[in-house]
């Protein structure tokens, strides 16, 4: 997949430390993914969200989320935003 907002990602980890390494290594997954569809997503992150077609990641367990949006026609994953569970629960798509 070709992984796009990866600004967001970079901003995300500067201000979260603790969360560089899972944000790194869900970054390398991404990109070598092949997603053609929700289910293949779901095969390899279970505990992944579907809500109104973005998709939402969590990260250091429930501690942070990273909301995205997935073309699977056109293997893009979009990150929008990254944040804590308490700022997640504010933009509430």
């Amino acid at each position: 997949m070709k992984l796009l907002g990866k600004k967001v990602l970079y901003d995300f980890k500067k201000r979260h430390a603790d969360a560089r390494s899972q944000i790194d290594a869900w970054e390398l997954e991404v990109e070598e993914a092949k997603w053609s569809t929700p289910h293949d997503l779901k095969k390899r992150y279970s505990r992944a969200s579907f809500i109104n077609k973005q998709v939402v990641f969590d990260i250091c367990g429930d501690k942070y989320r990273l909301l995205t949006r997935i073309d699977y026609a056109n293997e893009i994953v979009f990150v929008k935003k990254a944040g804590t569970h308490k700022e997640y629960d504010k933009w509430i798509i």
